[in-house]
């Protein structure tokens, strides 16, 4: 179950997805069942101890999941709650199998195997008072490991976001222009910024660990606005990867404009669609040569002899040499 991210914590679906019916979605290859129980959003695996049915084509009855075929009831631990017909079934021994789960940020989170790690991350500009919080998913026909890699690229900004966000970028550059990353590593991944020919950038990113990140682009000091971005690149199923996009902001929050901003928004994500989808598979696991001094601040390696780097690729080598590991555990496991 859940190979790509056995054991971890990530967002699904925002809340507002998940109201009065089953909620079915696919996980890192694994069909899942969301409902509101009584007491919150409950995550089954979806399918019905009895004789293997989707959950999710079943109804909430009375704050449980019932099953459509038999009847069967589950409640928010997968325990089996109600046998129609059988008053003596040792329903102890018919549970279905429930996942960790946490609504919180207006995302629905769930841990990948019932063995969680902690806490989810939650980033908290999406829990704070008075921001506004948007969300917009659309699917991508990639491996999410090349959607994340994406998503820690600063190189390609003047070249797919040449009419958007790389705009003053491309308009800055010069034949022989250098750029110079500073990543910092943080308890949930990493921090970057970079200089371009010794000028900062005027944003800060973040991974979040496995599949998130971060973008600072108004960092909210005392008196000052802030505006976050953030994007998760949910695995679903093989090679096709949900990008859960949050835009967080404490400003124009009475504008009519305001949507405009998540058009914008939206418009980026989709200048970088088309360049990954044309991707292969996941990024390799294997290590691999490197040139300019790519294998800085604890990334070396991370491709194979056709996918060469160079230095402006140490994010994205940090995190290839991070999912090397992990898949290294589950196979091991």
């Amino acid at each position: 179950m859940f190979e790509e991210l056995m054991g971890l914590w990530t967002p699904v679906v925002a809340s507002e997805h998940v109201r009065d019916e089953p909620h079915a979605l696919v996980v890192a290859g694994e069909r899942v069942v969301l409902f509101r129980g009584r007491a919150g959003v409950v995550a089954l695996v979806d399918r019905c101890p009895h004789r293997s049915v989707q959950l999710s084509l079943g109804k909430v009855v009375d704050g449980c999941l019932q099953c459509p075929f038999h009847g069967w009831r589950f409640g928010a631990a997968g325990e089996c709650v109600h046998v129609p017909l059988n008053p003596d079934a040792r329903r102890e021994l018919l549970s279905a199998r429930a996942l960790p789960c946490r609504e919180r940020g207006g995302l629905i989170w769930i841990a990948c195997g019932e063995a969680a790690t902690g806490e989810p991350h939650v980033p908290e500009a999406l829990e704070r008072a008075g921001a506004r919080v948007s969300f917009f998913v659309e699917e991508w026909r990639c491996h999410w490991t090349r959607a994340m890699e994406n998503m820690l690229d600063s190189p390609h900004l003047p070249y797919v976001h040449r009419a958007t966000i790389g705009r003053a970028m491309a308009r800055r550059m010069k034949p022989d222009s250098r750029m110079e990353q500073t990543l910092t590593e943080t308890d949930v991944g990493f921090e970057l910024s970079f200089r371009l020919d010794g000028a900062p950038s005027a944003s800060k990113l973040l991974w979040l660990r496995p599949n998130g990140m971060q973008l600072h682009i108004l960092d909210g000091a005392p008196g000052a606005r802030f505006l976050r971005i953030h994007v998760w690149c949910v695995p679903s199923r093989q090679d096709h990867t949900r990008m859960l996009l949050a835009t967080t902001q404490d400003f124009g929050l009475l504008n009519p404009l305001l949507g405009a901003t998540d058009f914008y928004n939206r418009k980026i994500l989709r200048e970088d669609r088309a360049v990954v989808e044309s991707s292969p598979s996941r990024v390799p696991l294997s290590a691999s040569p490197s040139a300019g001094g790519a294998g800085g601040a604890g990334g070396a390696g991370g491709g194979d002899p056709t996918e060469k780097s160079v230095a402006t690729d140490a994010p994205t080598l940090f995190f290839r040499k991070w999912y090397r590991e992990a898949m290294g555990s589950v196979t091991r496991g």
